[in-house]
């Protein structure tokens, strides 16, 4: 598989997936080959809750966030997504419609895998089905850790939480990033208000636990305490 700045997206996006990481060379050939790449700019949407889906999708750059609205219109983030994350797989394999919108966040490059080709590749080879198990098995963890986010965290808890996260999630230099999101959507993210987050992070800041420099530029000065603080019970 080709690599360093001459990958076309579709290799990139295949060699970005850690469950694909592991498979020979023949497979990765044969996924490169059925995988095609798509741009989307900030704001726009990839699909809609309700549509069907015959798709795999991975994120190769940007973010997504896939959102559910309430009864009352309001919109509520479900999961953000990073490169080398991959969605769409519960409606794929079960054949039913997706269950949220998924929107890019900024521009955004996103890789597609067809559900034939995808399943014919998953047949013929036993190695990725299990490391689709295991990365399924991750997905229903994340989501249980994201309802205690919601319902049994305190909000200094889950922003400290989700600032680990895009730490982490965007592989911060020097523990510096530009937050994904807006601090509405950071809001929503948390179940809270956009106020509480500014009080917040200005609270972090007076403990010198992070630094702000703009409206939306991070740096965490004390990793292991922000830790400390997401995991309080």
């Amino acid at each position: 598989m080709c690599c360093g700045n001459g990958c076309s997206h579709e290799a990139l996006c295949i060699m970005s997936v850690p469950v694909f990481q592991g498979l020979n060379e023949a497979d990765l050939q044969l996924l490169q080959k059925v995988t095609r790449s798509k741009t989307y700019s900030k704001g726009e949407l990839i699909f809609q809750e309700g549509e069907r889906s015959d798709t795999l999708f991975v994120v190769n750059e940007g973010v997504i966030k896939l959102t559910k609205l309430s009864a009352g219109g309001k919109e509520q983030i479900v999961r953000l997504l990073f490169p080398g994350d991959f969605f769409g797989l519960f409606s794929l394999l079960k054949n039913e419609t997706h269950y949220v919108n998924a929107e890019a966040v900024k521009k955004t490059v996103i890789c597609f895998i067809n559900k034939k080709d995808f399943l014919s590749t998953m047949e013929s080879n036993a190695h990725l089905s299990y490391r689709f198990l295991l990365a399924l098995n991750d997905r229903l963890h994340e989501a249980d850790e994201s309802v205690g986010l919601l319902s049994l965290m305190e909000v200094e808890q889950r922003l400290a939480k989700v600032l680990i996260l895009f730490h982490d999630k965007l592989m911060a230099k020097n523990h510096s990033f530009t937050l994904p999101i807006t601090k509405k959507d950071l809001a929503c993210y948390i179940g809270t208000t956009p106020e509480t987050v500014s009080r917040k992070l200005q609270s972090f800041v007076s403990q010198r636990l992070i630094r702000v420099n703009g409206p939306r530029h991070i740096q965490i000065l004390e990793l292991n305490q922000l830790k400390q603080i997401a995991e309080m019970n």
